[in-house]
């Protein structure tokens, strides 16, 4: 939805409508109405029983943005963007002290790769988009977002405990503050590099991250990773990377991704993590998409027994409009070890099961 001088009088910005050439506003609104058993709303381990809720970004995170872009000759290009997550069943900001929680950047195109700085999603993140089984789908849920992508390591006994990298937040460190990323494409090669500033007086490798990621593609497959290093403010150090491949054959397509890191959480004290995934989709009518997925994620830490879970998914969506999207999706969760815990001094259910049926609009 192509907007100019309106949307600047919009969000009451001040200058010459005429300087901003090309800006889009534009966003989804994922609601859904869910039933899980042995979940609680938020999808962490309850005890038996039965949950419903109004649920927002199932099917994808609800959100809105700004995105920009002006030409300066000679494929030369500026760009900015500034995106931020909704809760769709309350209103309200995903993140309460930000606006712009998921980007906020400003950069340049060139015949040579684009370059940006500001807010941006890790490398991991990067190179996860065109090889997650679910196609990130179901943020909030999914372990390669979660475990693989660092978006949420806080659950259970093996949590990280504190911030790696410049992200802002504790256990969560999928999106990077003091980011600067440059893209490049050569033929079927999209390499990557990053570098996020920790800004930590007289120690440039305190809470700062670094790392490359490179995929080759092709259209019938895929193959794409990344390696990314991230430092915490005591200087210890989260070491990640990621493989994966994607392979379409008609209307089925085939993915499949490998995940591991390891932190350092204290003296002679680690936290290592890994993500197996595997999934196909089908698309049964022009319409109508079916996807499948399951993950397998184990974790071992020091001073605490091994655990993780197994997770399938199944998602059918179907095509109402070419910004309308209806949904159903089915869950299943395997908890091992000590993952599941307990909920004050009763334990929670070793089994979690979650149904859906969700609504997607694009503008």
């Amino acid at each position: 939805m192509r907007h100019s001088c309106a949307l600047t009088a919009l969000l009451a910005l001040s200058g010459n409508c005429l300087a901003q050439s090309s800006v889009d506003l534009y966003g989804i609104v994922d609601v859904a109405l869910r039933g899980s058993s042995g979940l609680a709303a938020g999808n962490s381990p309850a005890p038996a029983g039965h949950t419903a809720a109004v649920s927002s970004g199932i099917d994808n995170t609800s959100r809105w943005g700004l995105k920009g872009r002006e030409a300066l000759g000679n494929g030369w290009a500026a760009q900015f963007r500034l995106e931020g997550g909704i809760n769709a069943d309350a209103g309200t900001q995903a993140k309460s002290d930000r606006l712009f929680d998921r980007q906020a950047w400003a950069g340049i195109e060139t015949p040579y790769g684009a370059l940006a700085a500001g807010r941006q999603t890790n490398l991991i993140s990067d190179a996860l988009i065109p090889v997650d089984p679910l196609g990130k789908r179901y943020a909030a849920f999914n372990p390669n977002i979660n475990v693989a992508g660092l978006s949420n390591t806080a659950f259970g006994t093996h949590a990280f405990g504190r911030q790696y990298g410049p992200s802002g937040y504790a256990d969560n460190f999928y999106r990077l503050d003091n980011t600067v990323k440059y893209t490049a494409n050569a033929g079927p090669l999209l390499a990557r590099a990053a570098w996020s500033f920790g800004e930590v007086p007289g120690d440039t490798s305190a809470s700062s991250s670094h790392g490359a990621a490179l995929a080759y593609q092709r259209p019938e497959w895929t193959v794409s990773g990344a390696v990314e290093q991230f430092r915490s403010r005591e200087d210890l150090v989260l070491n990640a990377w990621t493989l994966g491949a994607a392979v379409r054959a008609g209307a089925w397509q085939f993915k499949a991704n490998i995940a591991r890191n390891k932190a350092g959480t204290g003296p002679d004290k680690t936290v290592r993590q890994r993500v197996l995934s595997a999934g196909v989709s089908r698309q049964l009518m022009p319409d109508l998409l079916l996807t499948t997925a399951w993950y397998r994620v184990r974790r071992v830490a020091t001073g605490f027994q091994d655990d993780g879970f197994d997770r399938a998914f199944l998602f059918l969506e179907k095509t109402l409009a070419p910004r309308t999207t209806a949904y159903a999706e089915a869950d299943h969760t395997l908890w091992h070890g000590d993952a599941a815990g307990r909920s004050g001094s009763q334990p929670n259910a070793r089994h979690g099961t979650g149904l859906t049926l969700g609504l997607m609009q694009k503008f």
